[in-house]
């Protein structure tokens, strides 16, 4: 009886976890940007106590990044849109893989590739939200 009590009257259904309309790969943007600025910053810095809290922040930032175009990945883009951008699957390979290269790395160049890789996604992502 208790459990009946507890269960849900009505059930919703949607195709992602919610209701579209909350994606938006501007959080990824945002934590590569931080990742970026912050090795540009280590790179001026020769304080070692400065260049481990930016080490120790551009790691975060960069698992962040990994995080938030996971979701986009595997939540908001759906078949059709593979078949609509046969590179994508590869895109967002090669975007998380270089979200890890900059917690690898202190050059300012994989920060910019990052950007650059989160760029392309937005564009399509954006792209899709037309259609």
């Amino acid at each position: 009886r208790l459990t009946r009590w507890l269960a849900p009257s009505t059930t919703a259904r949607a195709h992602c976890d919610l209701p579209c309309g909350i994606y938006d790969p501007e959080q990824a943007r945002i934590e590569a940007e931080s990742c970026h600025r912050i090795l540009e910053k280590y790179a001026t810095n020769e304080d070692p106590t400065f260049r481990g809290r930016c080490i120790h922040i551009k790691e975060e930032r960069a698992e962040l990044v990994k995080h938030h175009l996971d979701v986009l990945w595997h939540d908001y883009f759906k078949p059709p849109h593979f078949e609509k951008y046969p590179g994508l699957h590869t895109l967002f390979n090669d975007t998380i893989k270089q979200a890890s290269a900059c917690k690898q790395s202190n050059d300012p160049a994989d920060g910019q590739k990052l950007l650059d890789g989160i760029e392309q996604i937005a564009a399509i992502f954006w792209e899709t939200k037309k259609a």
